[in-house]
């Protein structure tokens, strides 16, 4: 018996590992490649008129929200920092408590998310030039990047405008005005914690029932 817990905590380990490495990689490739390679503002269909990159940049939080100034933005990240510390924490107890497999990665998820957008709001300010609406940013300029450490911007490009359309006209006050669904712009750091997060919402009582067999949960999902 003692083996078999052994071996479980062995596999979310490596879990945790693969899935931070994996997101986190991910979204920094995506990140950097628009970064360098769009202006601010471009846009470029990908599948049908449904999902586009839309390149944006925003100094808060998730889903294009701002906390506003220099001291907003330092404010946040050290929060984002101590926020990902915890969870460190967290994963660590789930992992010694033999907690569900799925519980771990799914947190495990929220945590990649943070650390990619953590590495944009420290580093991107000091590795990139400005990015504008006429001039793609450089990676490491000889003149220094565009803001110090603590206050870059987070890389934002995925958009998913499934409906977009105009309100009818016999609408009161709405009526010919544009409607768009799903309008924020996000990263794949800003999925990962969306998808941990939902998703531990959606199956709290199975993950957080000790006494509930795992392949309930994962019969349940498929």
């Amino acid at each position: 018996m003692e083996n078999t817990q052994d071996s479980k905590q062995r596999t979310q380990i490596i879990l945790v590992i693969l899935t931070l490495g994996i997101v986190i990689f991910l979204d920094q490739w995506l990140k950097f490649y628009i970064k360098t390679n769009y202006t601010l503002g471009q846009s470029e269909m990908m599948i049908g008129k449904w999902f586009e990159l839309n390149f944006t940049e925003n100094p808060g939080m998730a889903f294009g929200l701002t906390l506003g100034g220099v001291w907003g933005k330092i404010v946040l990240t050290v929060f984002r920092l101590v926020a990902s510390g915890v969870i460190i924490y967290y994963i660590k107890s789930l992992i010694k408590e033999r907690a569900h497999t799925m519980m771990v990665v799914l947190v495990a998820l929220i945590l990649a998310g943070a650390v990619g957008n953590i590495i944009d709001s420290v580093f991107y300010g000091r590795f990139f030039g400005e990015s504008t609406y006429h001039q793609v940013a450089q990676f490491m300029p000889s003149n220094g990047g565009y803001a110090p450490l603590f206050q870059g911007k987070v890389v934002d490009m995925l958009y998913f405008p499934l409906v977009d359309t105009f309100w009818p006209e016999w609408i009161p006050y709405l009526g010919g005005s544009r409607f768009q669904f799903f309008r924020p712009v996000f990263n794949i750091a800003d999925a990962a914690i969306s998808i941990g997060v939902f998703t531990i919402i959606a199956f709290r009582n199975r993950l957080f029932n000790p006494v509930t067999p795992e392949v309930d949960l994962e019969s349940t999902i498929d």
